[in-house]
């Protein structure tokens, strides 16, 4: 009977251990997955580049919009004070056009303008032939303001981002973020992109190499990405219970063994 009990603890034991081990092949970035990526190594040639798609503005969105002509006076009446600091992040967003529901920014003196679904190059494109009804030889500069990613789940400091820059990798966006746990599933990565249709919620794995030709190695303003967790960081955060468990099981054993022995 008590060589049962002992063989029961130990599968248990070893069930729990196995349960909680994680692979080296799980925590792995950028595995190949056949032939096909191994011989895209071989021939750099065939590897298909993938060029990020240009944001387009949403209602709800802010934009940064700054007007410089030859008369300091013209200047002054289509921009909205920064201060004399120059302009920064709080700056730009304290003078941001908000984009209506309707899609449009209102401009003083000008009135609405169109930006839904356009990019930034196209906005800049139509505030100049709007300002030259009013002014010529003017510089516009269109900025979009709260340009960030947020990055929850298994990573070690989660948080909201700035993207600093046009092109930025889902690999850097992590890296802001102190790189995924231990314990993060990186076959199941989700990635919340809004869209003027609401969000859209895609999975996709770190661990295959085919996600740098994909749509989501690049992040976009206002993605949300959800680092899912594995199996084993259930057992991680239990710890505690599972040693309780069996120490529990252990002192019975001992003490039922004892008084069989009288």
């Amino acid at each position: 009977m008590m060589k049962i009990k002992y063989i029961v603890l130990s599968i248990v034991v070893l069930a729990i251990i196995s349960d909680s081990c994680v692979s080296r092949r799980k925590i792995t970035y950028l595995q190949s997955s056949g032939k096909a990526d191994e011989s895209i190594i071989s021939s750099p040639g065939l590897l298909t580049s993938v060029t990020p798609a240009e944001y387009k503005i949403m209602p709800n969105d802010y934009l940064f919009i700054r007007v410089i002509t030859p008369d300091p006076q013209w200047s002054a009446l289509f921009n909205m004070q920064t201060g004399e600091a120059g302009v920064t992040q709080e700056s730009a967003a304290l003078s941001s056009y908000p984009v209506g529901l309707d899609g449009s920014i209102e401009i003083p003196y000008v009135g609405k303008v169109p930006v839904a679904g356009k990019n930034l190059s196209e906005i800049k494109n139509d505030l100049e032939t709007v300002f030259k009804n009013y002014v010529s030889d003017a510089a516009i500069t269109v900025r979009l303001v709260d340009n960030n990613v947020s990055i929850i789940g298994e990573v070690n400091v989660p948080g909201r981002y700035p993207i600093s820059k046009d092109r930025m990798t889902i690999f850097e966006a992590l890296a802001m973020a102190g790189d995924i746990s231990t314990y993060s599933d990186r076959q199941r990565i989700q990635l919340i992109r809004p869209s003027p249709y609401g969000p859209v919620v895609n999975e996709f794995s770190l661990a295959d190499r085919s996600v740098l030709h994909s749509e989501y190695y690049y992040v976009m303003p206002n993605d949300v990405i959800y680092v899912l967790p594995m199996r084993g960081r259930t057992f991680h955060l239990n710890t505690a219970v599972y040693t309780i468990f069996l120490t529990t099981i252990s002192t019975a054993l001992v003490i039922i063994s004892y008084f069989r022995t009288l």
